[in-house]
């Protein structure tokens, strides 16, 4: 592997902590300049409910939080209260032209198919941008934000928090020190969603709430009847606004996976299978493969993606020689061996769901929960939101969004030995993106970064929507072979919402 891809991929976890040049010389400043480590930055927020509202009070632990933008009030409602006396919009684009002079930095927590509008928008107007995962909805638009971030000059972070756990590192460490020598198949798996899936007709048309703006919601994508089905959680499992599981979870699972294995552009993507295919939303559940070529002394590799299987589909992965193994670890299980595993999310994994509760979905209390509960793990079968590496001397596997990691069978975990740390730490997902806006290096999910990774992501819907082995062409964003699945590369704007570099 040569030095010069290695540092293009990792050069902020190598280099460490301090730039050569020292604080506030690397090229990611602002053109007016930085603010010191000890002066806070003054940090708006684009999305407040939700996860846009884990990101906004994460961002307040330790920043001034000076502006709020959020098109639903009820969903914003909560830190709309906690930040009582903040200035608050529901239009973006009013945001950062009456407050603009008085924001370094914007955390977006929106649903998919907005992320490049507004984090482009964001960084034309010199502002550092936290951007909740997926990054994007199509290959494009990652394209367009990694060009964005390095014209504009500004820090910008992925909110996948598992790329700053120290499993992630740890199974990158592991790979990379030849345990379980060269890998040339992996496989990537996520839980069964709690949006629409294989829908066949739109959904029931309903009142829009007074409490939300629904011509700003839809923003750039082509207006349509409201239907609560949309709103303000199950956008994700529709083509035109969100990302499906891929989005939902495949962007913490597949983690591991792309770092460890230094993953760029596949060459190829082809749908396996689908259950209840829809032009509407994802399918029910799929199996989707990518091939990688190979990356310096790396062979090509295949990764499969299982999408929200259950042990008894056929579709789900069996470990090959592991029928009586747990097949992914617990969450920071490294504290088994004296490692602590802080970095991404703080504190134990959550507890329990009493066997009497109601089912409810990721969206919270109140919304609308679609199709069936997960089914309990079975030994030897890769099930659940975890990743499992084949190589030709031994199999890992990561959980969650890589915050486990174990090599297999357990026997071989108990008496292994961790390799030398390699990667540098981090201090907490929003603290490693803050630390980069004051002049420290690029988070370890700089757009750099996420935007290849989420440019390969972002093949699979298109894989769902057209039969066939798509071959892709990452340096020219097309495919060679196949002008239906080019249509799905790049949004098609409402008039007035177009992206300009």
């Amino acid at each position: 592997m040569s030095i010069s891809r290695r540092h293009f991929f990792f050069g902020s976890l190598l280099a460490g902590a301090v730039p050569r040049g020292g604080f506030g010389s690397v090229p990611s400043l602002r053109a007016l300049g930085y603010k010191p480590f000890y002066e806070k930055l003054n940090v708006a927020a684009v999305g407040c409910g939700g996860q846009g509202g884990v990101d906004l009070v994460a961002a307040a632990r330790t920043e001034n939080i000076v502006a709020l933008c959020d098109v639903d009030e009820k969903r914003a409602a909560a830190n709309f209260q906690k930040f009582e006396k903040t200035p608050k919009y529901k239009n973006f684009r009013v945001m950062l032209d009456k407050e603009g002079k008085n924001i370094d930095a914007v955390t977006i927590g929106i649903p998919d198919f907005m992320h490049a509008t507004v984090a482009l928008a964001c960084m034309q107007h010199g502002k550092h941008v936290y951007l909740e995962k997926p990054l994007t909805r199509t290959p494009w638009e990652s394209r367009l934000l990694m060009e964005a971030a390095a014209k504009y000059k500004v820090a910008t972070q992925m909110g996948n928090q598992g790329f700053s756990h120290e499993c992630n590192r740890v199974a990158a460490e592991i790979v990379w020190s030849g345990a379980i020598g060269d890998v040339t198949e992996a496989h990537i798996s996520t839980t069964p969603g709690t949006a629409p899936a294989g829908l066949q007709s739109p959904p029931p048309e309903t009142a829009v709430p007074e409490t939300l703006d629904w011509n700003l919601w839809v923003g750039g994508a082509a207006m349509r009847p409201y239907s609560d089905w949309y709103t303000p959680y199950n956008w994700r499992g529709f083509y035109d606004f969100g990302t499906g599981q891929v989005g939902n979870w495949a962007t913490h699972t597949a983690g591991p996976v792309h770092t460890a294995l230094m993953l760029g552009a596949p060459i190829s993507v082809e749908c396996v299978s689908q259950v209840e295919h829809s032009s509407l939303t994802f399918p029910v559940r799929g199996l989707v493969r990518l091939d990688f070529p190979a990356r310096g002394s790396m062979p090509p590799v295949k990764v499969f993606f299982h999408d929200s299987t259950r042990p008894a589909d056929p579709e789900a992965f069996h470990v090959p020689g592991m029928e009586n193994e747990a097949v992914l670890p617990r969450p920071n299980n490294l504290t088994d061996k004296g490692r602590p595993t802080g970095g991404g999310r703080a504190g134990a994994p959550r507890p329990p769901r009493p066997a009497n509760a109601p089912r409810q979905g990721a969206g919270g209390p109140g919304v609308k929960v679609f199709g069936d509960p997960a089914a309990p793990a079975q030994p030897g079968i890769l099930t659940g939101n975890g990743s499992v590496f084949v190589g030709s001397k031994g199999i890992m596997s990561t959980c969650d969004r890589g915050e486990g990691v174990q090599l297999l069978p357990a026997a071989r975990w108990a008496e292994y030995v961790l390799p030398p740390q390699l990667l540098t730490r981090s201090p907490g997902h929003m603290l490693d993106w803050i630390r980069a806006c004051k002049g420290g290096d690029p988070g370890c999910s700089d757009f750099s970064i996420a935007a290849p990774f989420a440019e390969w992501l972002s093949l699979i819907a298109i894989a769902y929507r057209v039969p066939g082995k798509l071959e892709w062409d990452s340096r020219n964003l097309r495919f060679t072979n196949s002008a239906e699945a080019n249509k799905y590369v790049k949004p098609v704007f409402r008039k007035g919402w177009e992206l300009k570099l």
